[in-house]
């Protein structure tokens, strides 16, 4: 357990502070965006090669890792598994721009995986469309709690609108990660806000 203060960590490393939120009831609903040149696509069998491309895309900026840690066959049966649902926002020229990932492997509940649009879609409205998709594919099965987590490497709008979305935060956490531009994982450029301490 982390006490009052600062804290050195190691160099090489990433330091987040991830919020755990949940819902308990399906929220009431919002105002639709339209959107009429995408479209909500479920991918009933993902390839890793073609998740992992549309998970760097839509989450390098915000250094999204976890997915591009694990090895082929782990990620494969992660996303193939009948109770994971994968869904993805669609031009007309048949680009996926946004990833919206359900895991209902844990009987009563969902879990929001990853969520996010691409960085042409922000502030388009894409964003609420695709989480008031995630909202009815959710609560569309018989669960009693839907939960999320984002945390400070994030876009910086994430945390308010999963509470204007509906959820609640719950707990925070500290997490350290080793820094993914320094292990191979994400290119040196991803994430330039964010500095990089070797």
């Amino acid at each position: 357990m982390l006490t009052t203060g600062m804290h050195d960590t190691p160099r090489g490393c990433l330091v987040t502070v991830v919020t755990d939120l949940v819902m308990h009831t399906p929220p009431p609903g919002r105002p639709a965006a339209s959107l009429p040149d995408l479209s909500l696509v479920h991918v009933a069998a993902p390839m890793t090669d073609w998740y992992r491309r549309l998970f760097t895309e839509i989450g390098r900026d915000w250094l999204w890792v976890s997915r591009l840690a694990i090895s082929d066959a782990a990620l494969a049966a992660i996303i193939t598994d009948p109770a994971v649902e994968i869904r993805v926002l669609r031009d007309g020229a048949g680009r996926d721009l946004g990833l919206l990932e359900l895991d209902f492997r844990t009987p009563g509940a969902c879990a929001l995986v990853f969520f996010g649009v691409a960085a042409g879609l922000q502030g388009r409205g894409a964003g609420r469309m695709l989480m008031q998709a995630a909202l009815a594919r959710a609560w569309a099965a018989p669960i009693t709690r839907l939960q999320v987590h984002t945390c400070t490497l994030d876009h910086p709008a994430a945390l308010p609108f999963y509470m204007r979305s509906g959820f609640r935060p719950v707990a925070r956490r500290v997490e350290i990660m080793p820094d993914p531009r320094l292990t191979g994982l994400l290119p040196p450029d991803a994430a330039p806000h964010v500095p990089v301490i070797a």
